[in-house]
């Protein structure tokens, strides 16, 4: 029976059902393995189960979280056939409450399985927040209680983080930017794959302002599939901030309607459609 629910739940979270079913009642460990991490992702998103996960084939970084969970990735290199346009960083699950973050991102993976044809050199961090997501209740912030998009060494850091989040927050404590820049261990790994993969776009979803935020150059996609562009500002530490204004990396932010239910199976594939046409455009006319 539990089985025929959880069956019943992704099917339907498709369609734009609650991305999470009900707790189990029985504790459990924090994952150790990549196999273990797919045992509480799928425990605890009903659009991912077990099986999803355990198909992509998901690699364990060389970092883990607070709590000793792996950093998984993916990575859809380049083919022998073509050059890649470029290298495209995508990251889902940085605020662990948003939970369609995530299984956005599997369902992206999904399309690239089959799709995948070498004209972009893709990394996928599905889930970089796995302690926020899989704790009994989820949170945004990490096992420490540091908002990961926070925490990012942007260069105006030491000068206002501190400031901004009791001045402009009310130091709310989902937002606490943390004790120091990159003081969690999710926010270093990102950093270092930043550093290592050298992307020439990185793509972030979030949840739930249902828009399309941008931040560095070129020019920002206008639309991406039933989400169009309104830029929300940068912010101390934040990914965009550190990324795009920093280093001049484009950060496309991906804000879903909804942190709880899905986008439709349409919706989803538009988004990635007007994504990759996106990429190709701008890679054509600046790379």
């Amino acid at each position: 029976m539990a089985n025929r629910l959880r069956a019943g739940l992704s099917c339907l979270c498709l369609l734009g059902c609650l991305v999470t079913p009900v707790h189990a009642s029985e504790p459990w460990q924090a994952a150790a393995t990549i196999d273990e991490l797919c045992v509480e992702i799928g425990r605890k998103l009903g659009s991912v189960s077990v099986s999803d996960c355990r198909r992509q084939g998901l690699h364990e970084s060389s970092s883990s979280s607070v709590m000793g969970r792996p950093l998984a990735i993916k990575e859809y290199p380049p083919t022998s056939q073509k050059r890649p346009l470029g290298r495209i960083l995508v990251i889902g699950g940085i605020h662990g409450d948003e939970y369609s973050s995530v299984s956005v991102v599997f369902k992206w993976m999904d399309i690239l399985n089959v799709h995948h044809s070498g004209l972009f050199h893709w990394h996928f961090v599905p889930l970089s927040n796995p302690d926020g997501l899989l704790r009994k209740d989820s949170q945004r912030p990490n096992e420490r209680g540091v908002d990961l998009n926070r925490n990012f060494p942007s260069s105006d850091w030491e000068r206002l983080a501190d400031q901004y989040w009791k001045t402009r927050t009310g130091s709310d404590l989902r937002r606490y930017p943390g004790p120091a820049a990159t003081s969690e261990p999710e926010v270093a790994y990102l950093v270092d794959e930043i550093q290592a993969f050298k992307p020439d776009v990185i793509v972030s979803i979030h949840a739930p302002y249902g828009l399309i935020d941008h931040d560095g150059p070129p020019k920002a996609p206008e639309r991406l599939g039933h989400l169009t562009l309104r830029h929300l500002g940068v912010f101390p530490g934040s990914l965009g901030n550190y990324g795009g204004v920093d280093l001049g990396i484009p950060v496309v932010t991906v804000e879903l309607p909804h942190a709880g239910i899905m986008p439709t199976r349409g919706q989803i594939s538009r988004m990635w459609t007007d994504l990759v046409r996106w990429l190709v455009r701008e890679r054509r006319k600046h790379g």
